[in-house]
């Protein structure tokens, strides 16, 4: 527990089926400057905005939502939901701008910050009534804005005294802001000390006339993103054109994006117009400003810029919409390998990236032994009975391991039905059969996790409910059943570290004892 003013009084853990959260109070005791308010924080359903809102907030909250380490970039940054210092839109303007930066390995931090207090149930019927005076809201926001500028000045400082425990970089925080949140954002701009300044920020819609009294730019590098609508209701457009102005005159890296129609408050909604982006219009300004690039890059990614690992993946993305089961991966080594030689026995192994991965690691078991590898990453079972013939049935071998399912669990193509992955192990049994291949079924390799999934729970019961599916169909086909995971699985029923780094692909090691095993069950075939 920190010893400060803006520590840790309390960490409560909530769970939801991507995101786990923490919620941290900012102040250990009543927040400075509201000490006497006595009313509590609740939220707001049935409302004319159509969506949550959080109102009378009296004790100051950060919500942490934490990326993927294989995702983490270091970056983090601070969201402010909008809501006329009276209201927080909470999901559009807080949660889903959160769940997008984790997807950009970015460290999302929702700000909860002190709102003017609402004497009724429907908060926003309440605010709409004052929205038609300006001034006479101003008046009544204005004791309560330095309060909300202090409590995101603290939610920095707090960040960045703890960027080791969420793994970012204390040089990395920006702040973004709608709306009121977006007035907030400048204003602790503006009021920020070396310890709460942040290092990018990016008002989305912001009231500017607010905070204009305090306005003091940067004079270190502090880059700016500002988006809003010409068609907004509140008439922001021309002052936050010229925020852009005196942010460009200041000598600040500066980028604007003014859409035609949006109209106010269109945070994560979606209504068939080009704001239904503007998310990514930022996400390209961020990877401009550098704060897009892995903290973690795999050994694969090390190898490449970053230019290159998004050309590649731009290439991946045109060739599974024009070959989905990637026929065209081994197109030319088929035309090439020609039929096997006089008393050759031809084993072939298809699967996904755990048989990809065993050729890579061990070309020398496949080729000595006349073993051809016919496995393709990521690949689930419907994507393997496609290319069954071309990979397997055309190269003429005596016998085909399939080893196919764990991508299945993994939802990578879709939902998981068992009896669906089953069934395209019985279409490849009976094509394999029709064509005199002798089949062996191996069983999925043990996983306690899915690092590129973590959502997807019950692994090792999903694994081991398909393996004894599995298991089934050999005994109703007569197969030879190669039983990997029984030997492979640790306590946890997944791959130890020794066994596979990342708790699915396997180390040389584990092959080393694939292998042993895959050779028994292939003699055991061939008699």
């Amino acid at each position: 527990m920190i010893k400060s003013r803006y520590c840790l009084l309390f960490s409560l853990l909530l769970s939801s089926s991507a995101f786990s959260q923490e919620v941290t109070k900012l102040y250990a005791g009543k927040a400075p400057g509201s000490e006497n308010w006595t009313w509590s924080e609740a939220e707001s359903t049935n409302n004319i905005f159509k969506t949550r809102i959080v109102y009378n907030v009296a004790e100051p909250t950060i919500t942490a939502f934490l990326p993927d380490k294989d995702k983490a970039t270091g970056t983090a940054m601070l969201i402010a939901p909008g809501g006329a210092f009276h209201t927080l839109s909470i999901d559009s303007e807080g949660i889903e701008v959160a769940k997008y930066l984790n997807s950009k390995g970015i460290a999302a931090f929702v700000l909860k910050y002190r709102v003017a207090r609402s004497f009724t149930d429907d908060p926003v019927k309440e605010l709409m009534g004052k929205m038609g005076n300006f001034k006479t809201l101003d008046e009544e926001n204005a004791p309560v804005i330095p309060l909300a500028i202090q409590d995101a000045s603290t939610a920095i400082k707090y960040i960045r005294k703890n960027a080791e425990k969420y793994d970012i970089d204390p040089n990395k925080i920006g702040m973004i802001g709608f709306s009121a949140g977006a007035t907030l954002t400048l204003g602790a701009t503006y009021k920020a000390t070396e310890e709460s300044k942040p290092n990018f920020i990016a008002p989305i819609y912001a009231y500017t006339k607010a905070v204009e009294e305090i306005k003091n730019i940067p004079k270190e590098k502090t880059p700016i993103f500002i988006a809003l609508a010409s068609d907004d209701q509140l008439g922001f457009a021309p002052a936050n054109a010229q925020l852009y102005l005196d942010w460009k005159a200041a000598g600040q890296p500066v980028e604007m994006h003014i859409y035609e129609r949006g109209g106010h408050g269109f945070g994560m909604n979606k209504q068939k117009i080009p704001t239904d982006t503007w998310y990514e219009r930022f996400g390209d300004w961020l990877k401009l400003q550098g704060y897009l690039k892995k903290r973690y890059p795999n050994k694969w990614e090390q190898q490449f810029s970053e230019e290159q690992l998004e050309t590649f993946a731009k290439q991946n993305a045109e060739r599974e919409r024009r070959d989905w089961a990637n026929l065209v991966k081994y197109k030319k080594a088929n035309a090439e390998i020609g039929e096997p030689k006089q008393g050759q026995t031809r084993v072939v192994f298809t699967g996904d990236s755990i048989t990809e991965g065993w050729v890579g690691a061990d070309a020398d078991f496949f080729n000595s032994n006349n073993y051809v590898g016919r496995g393709i990453s990521g690949q689930t079972s419907p994507q393997t009975l496609l290319r069954f013939r071309q990979d397997v049935v055309d190269l003429k071998p005596k016998v085909v391991i399939i080893n196919i399912g764990i991508n299945d669990i993994a939802e990578n193509t879709g939902d998981y039905m068992q009896e669906y992955t089953l069934a395209n192990y019985k279409s490849m049994i009976e094509i394999a059969k029709a064509n005199n291949i002798k089949v062996i079924l191996a069983s999925v390799m043990p996983a306690a996790a899915f690092p590129w999934r973590k959502e997807i729970k019950d692994v090792p019961s999903k694994v081991m409910a398909l393996n004894e599916g599995i298991k089934q169909l050999a005994k109703q086909y007569n197969l030879v059943y190669l039983d990997y995971f029984t030997p492979l699985k640790d306590e946890r029923n997944g791959l130890s570290k020794e066994m596979a780094e990342d708790g699915v692909h396997p180390t040389i090691a584990c092959y080393k004892i694939m292998e042993k095993l895959a050779k028994e069950a292939i003699a055991k075939a061939l008699k």
